[in-house]
């Protein structure tokens, strides 16, 4: 038994089974259950009138009540309704009737609803209870790991569910980058590392760049919706198929049914990593026993259309460090799916390691490496022992952070795959006299348009001074935390107004628009630059014409000849007609033409404004009249600039 006042630990909060660990000495440990045993499935009962039972215990709730158990919850959190419709025909248990588009999922219980949260929270409180009997002392604080592609609503749905299990999170750590901590302390190796997780829920690939005790993640990709659990419900769909064509019964609504044959198809599936053939086997009362024998030859081929779902991320993650394949020294597999040979092979042909005389790393349990890698940094965060105390971990953000700019383009202000933590900041300002307000419109994605990413977060700047289109200097910065939790600010320079939001965004997001965001951008990044461009020209037209219609009103305008005054006018038509079309060579042309036919007058309007700047005034605060700064504004005003 080991006595000590305060420890953090590390957690990994997994889709099937959870663990907690911590640093003995020089090596990270994970701490057994109350069973012995150091897995704790990631399955809560609610029995009537009774506590919630977490862990090996609820498992026997599945077969007596299973609408009243829930597990891979995990797959759950920051998802909304309408991305988890199909997934829920095999779960037991059921959604609350009057849930809205967009609102986060709340579970129907008995009586009582639940958030995925709650649930992910009573597993955490287990952890929490196995580390404090251990320890003999209270656990507050812990390192919590999340798939490396978890988006921001998800993370946060993290954070929150450590918080009602009494945690405080102190670092959201990517499971990629736990399993190169874990592996880096065991192997203290120097190159190129990819680690390649396949977990129950979730599909991550990551390429870190270990130097020194540094492990910099220079990319990452996955998929947040891709693993054991598709195996698992391919299988049980075939076996219901089966049952139904045998015997004519439909069982997809018995749930009792359904969790005897997932438990049959899950020790066939652990059964085929270590031998040729395995034999599902159900019992169900008031029908025959349904068998039947399943080679691996077999299994490989039913699954290979889930294992292939891994390669596109691979390659892209490939692209996106800028190597080539046979550049990666080491592969590492993480999860407890990669213990199927047909993900050996997978990753032995993608990464080609064979011709290398090369095999992915399995030295550590591919259920264990995640958490003790969680236990590493939580000492590195308690100050280090030894074995940590040189070790610097930096990860990565997975997708671009901007702003929608005028148009619907994408002001893109911290890139994907850059370092975090990260700050940025761009200035902006407005394209409407006598403006008041600004709306900012947060975006999360890989595309030139706003409409085809993701929208995050919106807020208002208001209380601006009124000024003329383009006088205010708003300044937008972007803060991301360690935890990959984004802040925006938003401050108007000259007047000093400022607003601020923390970005929770709405748990409605669909798997294809996670999955393809990258791919996405790939794909139509040719078509997105010529919108962007033509956007811009426009913009920058009529942004060029408005000035023109309000010339006459200058005085400097009767200082130009009647041909510079024609000039200008026909020129200005000119425009104002193209600016209509989709030719953005000519746009630009012709704004061009006008720019320069209007150079002399900005000179006269410049020399004006001095004049009138200077008169009974100090430099310094004619400066300031004047909007002198460190740099001018960026070409194009956040769109939705609108009066209030």
């Amino acid at each position: 038994m080991v006595q000590q006042e305060e420890r953090i630990v590390g957690i990994d909060l997994g889709t099937t089974n959870s663990l907690v660990a911590y640093m003995q000495d020089e090596q990270p440990v994970v701490i057994p259950g109350e069973d012995g045993s150091p897995l704790v499935p990631s399955v809560v009962a609610i029995p009537a009138a009774r506590q919630p039972v977490v862990g090996n215990p609820a498992r026997k709730f599945l077969i007596e009540s299973p609408e009243r158990v829930v597990y891979s919850a995990k797959r759950l959190m920051g998802r909304g309704v309408e991305d988890v419709q199909e997934e829920l025909k095999l779960f037991p248990f059921r959604m609350a009737s009057d849930l809205a588009p967009g609102e986060v999922i709340r579970l129907q219980i008995g009586e009582e609803q639940f958030t995925p949260p709650e649930i992910s929270a009573l597993v955490l409180r287990q952890l929490k209870r196995n580390a404090e009997r251990y320890f003999g002392a209270p656990v507050t604080k812990a390192v919590i790991t999340v798939p490396a592609y978890f988006n921001d609503a998800q993370r946060q749905a993290t954070k929150d569910a450590g918080r009602m299990a009494g945690l405080e999170v102190l670092r959201l750590v990517n499971e990629p980058t736990a399993a190169a901590l874990a592996y880096g302390l065991d192997r203290n190796k120097e190159g190129i590392v990819a680690v390649y997780d396949l977990g129950g829920g979730t599909f991550d690939i990551s390429i870190l760049k270990l130097h020194e005790g540094i492990f910099e993640v220079i990319a990452t990709n996955g998929d947040t919706h891709l693993g054991g659990d598709d195996i698992d419900n391919l299988l049980i769909a075939i076996a219901l198929d089966d049952i139904q064509g045998e015997t004519g019964m439909e069982l997809r609504q018995n749930g009792a049914a359904i969790q005897a044959i997932r438990k049959a198809v899950i020790e066939a599936k652990i059964a085929l990593s270590s031998q040729e053939t395995a034999r599902i086997s159900v019992d169900l009362p008031n029908m025959e026993p349904y068998r039947r024998e399943i080679t691996r030859e077999q299994f490989n081929q039913l699954i290979q259309p889930i294992l292939a779902r891994t390669v596109e991320p691979c390659l892209t993650a490939i692209k996106d460090a800028g190597i080539q394949p046979e550049q990666i020294d080491e592969v590492v597999l993480v999860g407890g799916s990669t213990r199927i040979p047909a993900v050996w092979q997978l990753t032995s042909d993608v990464f080609q390691l064979a011709a290398r005389g090369k095999k992915p790393h399995r030295e550590l349990n591919p259920d264990e490496v995640v958490a003790l890698g969680a236990a590493v940094q939580a000492n590195i965060l308690e100050g280090g022992s030894k074995a940590t105390q040189d070790m610097l971990l930096l990860d990565v953000t997975p997708l671009s952070l901007g702003i929608e700019a005028l148009g619907g383009v994408v002001a893109k202000i911290i890139q994907r795959n850059s370092t975090i933590p990260a700050s940025a900041t761009e200035h902006f300002t407005t394209g409407v006299d006598g403006q008041t307000n600004v709306a900012i419109h947060v975006l999360q994605g890989e595309r030139e348009l706003a409409k085809d990413c993701r929208s995050l977060a919106r807020f208002d700047l208001k209380g601006i001074p009124p000024m003329a289109a383009g006088l205010p200097r708003i300044e937008v910065k972007f803060l991301i935390d360690a935890n990959g939790i984004l802040q925006v600010k938003a401050r108007e320079q000259r007047s000093g107004q400022e607003a601020q939001i923390e970005v929770k965004p709405t748990y409605g997001l669909t798997d294809e628009q996670v999955e393809s965001m990258i791919l996405e951008s790939f794909d139509h990044a040719e078509e997105d630059f010529r919108e962007r461009q033509l956007i811009e020209a426009r913009n920058e037209a009529e942004n060029l014409i408005a000035h023109v219609e309000k010339a006459p009103t200058h005085a400097a305008w009767k200082q130009l000849t009647d041909e510079e005054r024609r000039q200008i006018i026909m020129l200005a038509d000119d425009l104002r007609v193209l600016n209509q079309s989709d030719d953005r060579h000519a746009i630009r042309a012709a704004t061009e033409a006008l720019d320069k036919a209007t150079g002399r007058f900005a000179e006269l309007m410049m020399d004006a404004a001095v004049s009138d700047a200077l008169r009974g005034q100090t430099m310094e605060s004619a400066g300031e009249r004047l909007g002198e700064g460190p740099s001018a504004p960026h070409p194009f005003a956040p769109a939705e600039i609108n009066e209030k």
